[in-house]
């Protein structure tokens, strides 16, 4: 069973006043700033071509997202067009002051990094970007000199690592205790909870947590199947599955924000909503945890 079949009615289709309140923001980084707890991701998503009722439709994406409060928009070179379409989509859609653009260094080639940095913000057409991260920590160790150079020019405010799949913890936590980073990007979500110890480590050295695969690729609406909302899910303004598993992730006190990716405009409202209201607290967390657990 796929989530289209599992959404709730689309918050945007709500009336103003049945929407919760904005969830706090938390602090990024080691800046003060707030950044909204629902981002972005393009994987898959945004790799399309010229195809206009495609374009249109991440058009709308994009629209709804800044429109609903979103902030970060995270890509990759590997991405395949994604960071294209962002370039093209960005300038028609309103959002001055709210983006925060994050992208990613991958390549095995020292020499590589720097160009593929430039050509990354060509295609995002910015002066900057707010996040780098080396992906999947390929070649960290040259591409983390060139970031901090970046940051040293001011061409991007926060640097970092990123993985994905629950990959290279171990090497992840030696680069948490011995490099000066403020980003970490990392798999977190029901169905995969190993990096905890790591969002800890993480919290207590001062970054920001950046969470990739909050769905699990997917596989969580898939694991619950047509079972209906449990009714506590009220308790913390979950009205769907799907806000259920990123109130879940991101209600983790290490977390700044997730970023789930997703094509189509309602999926995009639902994720939104999870980032209003009542956050569920560690009894409520430990519940859901359980529930899954038993699927």
């Amino acid at each position: 069973m796929h989530r289209r079949q599992l959404v709730v009615l689309a918050p945007a289709l709500l009336g103003a006043s049945a929407l919760p309140a904005p969830a706090a923001r938390r602090g990024f980084a080691r800046s003060s700033e707030a950044l909204p707890p629902i981002g972005l991701g393009t994987w898959l998503t945004f790799n399309v071509g010229d195809d206009p009722a495609q374009q249109a439709q991440r058009r709308e994406v994009l629209q709804r997202f800044f429109a609903a409060g979103g902030g970060m928009i995270d890509s990759s070179p590997m991405y395949g067009r994604a960071q294209w379409l962002l370039g093209q989509l960005l300038p028609t859609v309103p959002h001055e002051g709210r983006l925060v653009a994050a992208t990613k260094v991958w390549t095995p080639f020292d020499r590589w990094g720097p160009s593929q940095l430039e050509e990354s913000l060509k295609l995002w057409g910015l002066p900057r970007f707010d996040v780098l991260l080396v992906h999947n920590l390929l070649n960290w160790r040259a591409h983390l000199k060139t970031l901090r150079q970046w940051k040293e020019q001011g061409r991007v405010r926060f640097i970092g690592i990123s993985t994905s799949h629950g990959r290279a913890h171990d090497e992840v936590e030696r680069l948490l205790r011995t490099e000066t980073l403020d980003v970490l990007q990392i798999t977190y979500n029901l169905a995969d909870t190993r990096a905890e110890p790591l969002l800890d480590l993480a919290a207590e050295r001062g970054l920001g947590v950046v969470i990739n695969r909050p769905f699990d690729g997917g596989a969580l609406f898939d694991r619950v199947g047509g079972r209906a909302l449990p009714e506590w899910a009220a308790e913390f303004d979950a009205r769907s599955w799907a806000q259920c598993f990123l109130k879940w992730v991101v209600s983790h006190p290490a977390v700044s924000c997730a970023i789930p990716a997703t094509r189509v405009p309602a999926h995009l409202d639902d994720n939104m909503a999870a980032g209003r209201g009542r956050m569920p607290d560690a009894s409520q967390r430990r519940r859901l945890q359980s529930l899954m657990e038993q699927f």
